[in-house]
């Protein structure tokens, strides 16, 4: 067990970093697919129950329904490669994320056929959760996988939001926007891991199983407000009629359900709490913010600023935590780095020769197409780049935080974790 003293911020050998991880682990546990699920599991059918599932959790979230469910079982998930994990009965497929693969061409198709012919005695249950539109990829007739990666490519970089980037994709998609539901008579139940700010179920994954009000229009306003250059054959059939997804309000959604098993919000407050134990004020800033990472990383900087210089507008020692989903605008080609190392590096700047000690990692484990969570950032972090001759403006410049954080050996590494309930940003001022 940690000694007490660890999380005293007055004792000399209280460990900033370490304490910052145990809100992280405290976290992620809090996002354990076996809780949320137990709390929803559904009534057994009079039919057949077959389990379809993608994310980067989904894996996961297979085993813990095949724990928790009593009785007959089938079905099919997919993940992303290196997220798998043995399950007794749901087949797992691994794919490509961010950039899809063929793998997830024929784990969408799989998915499909695997609910296509049930009936209204039988029960579908949907494991989705953060991944899922990349895990997923299912062109429209004439268009092709490549057409699928050059779309999730521009939206990439685009710097839209999250909101922004599902409604274009679920209008170029054979399987997202509910449609994946409308392949099936049978009643669908999806438990949904969300790492969505404000947490739409509909959003998530762009929806596979869980149309929403979002129509082309909304869509095609989202590509002229972030000047997102399509291809015209892209945009004419975004335009027109063909790419219209189903309605929330059809009949055929009428007996489905959906229920949020984890979220930013939840794993927050179990940060907080654990905070609030180990004798330190806290403040959950937010759990859905959105914006560039940069700017989003100068406002918690300078509210850490104020804290260190005036004590206000809370007293020291106090953590401060927030969580959502920020997005980067690609500046260069070559950078190596995700959205949470971003905003580690960016804060760092402003946080310069400060008591301060920030963590801004993905609850998954992975930022970005690293091998990284995320990275840790103190009041010495451009003092010890500098002193390497590493100029950490041009590092954001180029989109390059990984490699700076790599060479002052402050990555913060976890693995695959399991679930996904997006940003973790947690700040020690003392």
């Amino acid at each position: 067990m940690t000694s007490p003293y660890r999380f005293n911020a007055s004792h000399p050998d209280f460990d900033p970093r370490l304490f910052l991880k145990s809100l992280f682990d405290a976290a992620v546990a809090a996002a354990d697919p076996v809780v949320g699920i137990r709390k929803h599991l559904p009534a057994k059918p009079k039919g057949r129950t077959v389990v379809v599932g993608a994310g980067k959790g989904a894996a996961q979230m297979a085993r813990a329904l095949e724990a928790l469910w009593d009785g007959p079982l089938s079905g099919v998930v997919v993940t992303r490669y290196g997220y798998g994990c043995p399950t007794t009965i749901i087949e797992v497929i691994e794919a490509s994320h961010p950039v899809p693969d063929a793998a997830g061409i024929v784990a969408a198709r799989r998915l499909t056929a695997a609910i296509s012919e049930l009936g209204p005695d039988d029960l579908v249950i949907a494991l989705v959760c953060g991944g899922g539109s990349a895990l997923l990829p299912a062109p429209p007739p004439g268009f092709s996988l490549q057409d699928e990666i050059a779309l999730n490519e521009i939206l990439l970089s685009s710097g839209a939001p999250i909101s922004a980037m599902n409604a274009i994709r679920k209008h170029f998609s054979m399987i997202k926007g509910g449609r994946l539901a409308a392949a099936t008579r049978a009643k669908v139940v999806s438990l949904v891991v969300s790492d969505i700010p404000g947490d739409n179920p509909a959003f998530v994954a762009s929806g596979p199983t869980l149309p929403d009000d979002g129509t082309r229009t909304d869509a095609l306003d989202a590509i002229r407000h972030y000047a997102l250059r399509l291809p015209l054959r892209m945009l004419e059939h975004i335009s027109s009629p063909h790419a219209d997804a189903p309605s929330p309000r059809d009949p055929m959604f009428a007996r489905n359900s959906a229920h949020i098993i984890a979220s930013a919000s939840i794993s927050l407050d179990a940060a907080a709490e654990l905070a609030q134990k180990s004798g330190f004020q806290t403040a959950v800033l937010s759990d859905s913010i959105e914006g560039e990472t940069r700017d989003v990383a100068y406002v918690h900087a300078a509210i850490v600023r104020e804290i260190a210089l005036r004590n206000r507008p809370f007293g020291k020692p106090v953590v401060l935590l927030s969580g959502g989903e920020t997005t980067v605008t690609l500046r260069g080609a070559g950078g190596k780095g995700g959205r949470n190392s971003e905003f580690a590096l960016s804060a760092a700047l402003l946080i310069d020769g400060m008591q301060a000690v920030v963590l801004a990692a993905d609850t998954d484990g992975i930022d970005g197409s690293e091998t990284n969570a995320g990275a840790f950032a103190d009041g010495t972090t451009i003092r010890r780049l500098r002193s390497l001759r590493i100029d950490p403006r041009a590092l954001l410049s180029r989109n390059d935080s990984y490699t700076g954080f790599a060479a002052i050996g402050d990555l913060f590494l976890t693995g695959p974790t399991g679930t996904n309930v997006n940003d973790f940003r947690a700040v020690v001022v003392f």
